[in-house]
């Protein structure tokens, strides 16, 4: 079993009080927002055969009680300390940086491959910015989480801006992959509009099922398959049920199985869909499928697949097949 997650945000957890270098079950919640029950830790992604990760910076902005960055320069500050965190992992052996498509793993190993995602485009204020970063190992780029100073974004409907549509042009000068992950919709279709460069949605589900601005409709699923993007089905309580059921009942394999198997219906296939968990962002097991208590347990993931009618070689796609191909094609 090789498993792909698209969507960690170790760093923000790391630099925020949990102990990710070890096992979810030994850890404390830290400080994070929501202080939930830890369910990632680095043993936990290589007792689950997690092979490789794309791991995030994700700055968090101001939320109007303090808390957050609030101009572009203190974003760039922050997103920095992640990079700086994530260079010790790799110094230290526990994780392994993915720069170009003759990096990726063939297996899982003792240090996790890591192709590292910007999440929400605040901290690139300029070209000099861009190639920092890209030299410092980010290869993808979500240019929104709410709205930042490029695109609307979840809760904050807009189109690109003026700003937001020259960043474009700079990422797909060095050939970084965009994220659609959080766009808002208007967003979303001027980044397609205006990009031939390579596009993927990391940690987002159907709109059908949960009928809400963070989720991809029908259309823009339709829209990302024919440009080639896989979308990683977000593990979250919250984005699996219907809003209406959320905190009422748990999430279950058989929600998960609904979004994937919603994608594979509207693409004919199951090449364009896979994982991209977010199970540790910034709440805890007691809102993940609970099934998967931890990372450790994704392989059931897999079991259950193929117990649904997926064929052994579709179950491998989803697990990781599918992002190997992508990355494979799209990095540098």
């Amino acid at each position: 079993m090789f498993i792909v997650d698209a969507h960690l945000d170790l760093a923000y957890n790391a630099l925020h009080g949990r102990e990710v270098l070890l096992p979810a079950a030994q850890q404390t919640p830290g400080n994070i927002q929501e202080d939930g029950i830890p369910s990632v830790g680095l043993p936990d992604l290589r007792r689950g055969s997690v092979g490789l990760i794309c791991a995030t910076i994700f700055c968090e902005p101001d939320d109007g009680k303090g808390k957050g960055y609030r101009t572009a320069d203190q974003a760039n500050a922050e997103a920095k300390r992640h990079i700086d965190w994530y260079q010790r992992q790799f110094a230290a052996g526990e994780m392994k940086l993915v720069r170009a498509a003759g990096e990726l793993p063939s297996a899982p190993a003792k240090s996790i491959s890591t192709i590292i995602l910007m999440e929400g485009a605040d901290p690139l204020r300029n070209e000099e910015d861009v190639n920092w970063f890209f030299e410092a190992g980010v290869r993808i780029v979500g240019l929104a989480w709410k709205r930042t100073r490029h695109a609307g974004g979840t809760g904050a409907p807009g189109p690109l801006t003026d700003e937001g549509r020259r960043l474009v042009r700079l990422l797909d000068h060095y050939g970084i992959i965009h994220d659609a992950s959080h766009l808002a919709e208007e967003s979303f279709w001027n980044l397609l509009e205006m990009t031939d460069g390579p596009i993927m949605a990391s940690h987002s589900n159907c709109r059908a099922f949960n009928p809400t601005d963070r989720q991809l409709s029908d259309k823009m699923i339709k829209a990302l398959v024919a440009r080639g993007a896989i979308i990683g089905i977000n593990f979250y309580d919250k984005f699996l049920v219907e809003p209406e059921n959320f905190r009422k009942r748990k999430a279950n394999l058989n929600d998960l199985l609904r979004h994937m198997r919603h994608v594979c219906d509207l693409a004919g296939n199951a090449k364009h869909v896979a994982i991209g968990t977010d199970m540790d962002g910034g709440f805890g097991r007691e809102e993940i499928p609970e099934e998967i208590p931890s990372a450790g347990e994704l392989p059931r993931v897999a079991e259950f697949l193929g117990k649904q009618g997926f064929s052994a070689q579709d179950v491998k796609g989803i697990m990781g097949g599918n992002w190997v191909r992508f990355f494979r094609e799209n990095l540098p």
